[in-house]
């Protein structure tokens, strides 16, 4: 038997209005927002936007949009290229994901990003969130999205609890699914916005170490206000993660020498990294690692970009 849906302890309706009232002034004008952006256009912000902050992803997209406006372009292009352009977003295989995703939709779709939330999860590396947002910024679904901005606004204004921790739990996901605005109202149009403004309050406003209370156009209905502002629990806390001498710090080091510097001797490149804490042991297994993932190949000697090796 499934459980009850979380009483909210804010009504979501006078949020609603208010909120989606703000985003209509204040959203920021990015260019996959846009009326005029393809599906697949969406798609691939999408894909650049996990765990990337949108200053810089912004370049990045505009670039890949250039070069690859449509799946078939992408689906076509040489990984080399592919991960060059991805450039320090982070998170490479994501763009090996997003070239399958780009064939997949050639092979199986006619070239068409395909409409449906379901749909959607059958694309490689596409999970529940990038299907929802995808489905609903791109084609006017209303599902029901969730990233972590929205958790976070979620939590403060309709459970009163400062931070949502770092996993989205039963019971979040039936609060997200107990505030989401009727989709049968104008025809999804309201669900849709509020996806987007709640997303929108997270990134601007409602942040999570500092967020601008005062600014806030629910504030005067948010429950963690009304309730003073109470400090995160030991289970809402989320800890900062470390990055430097980490296996990420080492990989990023490594497809970066990759990109500026095309194929190399392996030995001289692992040697030559600017990481002087980070001995040979991990240099030589974070190589491995890439190599695994399609993301770098060697041939006898020389490492470089997947298909960069005469």
């Amino acid at each position: 038997m499934t459980a009850a849906a979380p009483d909210p302890l804010t009504a979501p309706e006078p949020v609603h209005t208010a909120l989606t009232s703000w985003y209509h002034r204040a959203a920021r004008d990015l260019p996959w927002r846009r009326r005029d952006c393809s599906a697949w256009g969406v798609l691939v912000s999408e894909a650049m936007l996990q765990q990337t902050p949108v200053s810089r992803v912004v370049p990045r997209w505009h670039e890949w949009m250039r070069r690859w406006p449509t799946p078939q372009h992408a689906a076509e292009a040489p990984v080399a290229e592919i991960l060059t352009v991805w450039d320090r977003l982070g998170y490479p295989r994501r763009a090996l994901r997003l070239q399958e995703s780009a064939q997949v939709i050639v092979d199986r779709h006619g070239g068409q990003v395909p409409q449906t939330a379901a749909e959607l999860r059958q694309l490689p590396g596409v999970g529940e969130y990038t299907a929802a947002a995808v489905a609903c910024f791109a084609f006017d679904q209303p599902e029901v999205v969730v990233d972590t901005n929205i958790r976070r606004v979620h939590a403060r204004v309709f459970a009163g609890d400062a931070l949502p921790g770092k996993t989205y739990t039963s019971d979040q996901r039936r609060l997200a699914h107990s505030v989401f605005p009727d989709p049968a109202v104008d025809d999804g149009e309201l669900a849709c916005t509020w996806n987007i403004a709640v997303m929108e309050l997270g990134a601007l406003v409602c942040t999570a170490r500092s967020p601008s209370c005062t600014a806030c156009p629910v504030a005067e209905f948010c429950a963690w206000r009304l309730a003073g502002s109470p400090p995160p629990t030991e289970q809402q806390r989320t800890r900062a993660q470390t990055w430097a001498g980490t296996d990420r710090q080492v990989r990023g080091a490594i497809m970066a020498a990759l990109r500026t510097g095309g194929p190399a001797a392996r030995s001289d490149l692992l040697a030559e990294l600017p990481l002087p804490a980070v001995d040979m042991v991990q240099r030589s297994r974070c190589m491995e690692s890439l190599i695994a993932d399609g993301l770098a190949e060697q041939r006898q000697d020389k490492v470089a970009l997947p298909g960069a090796l005469a």
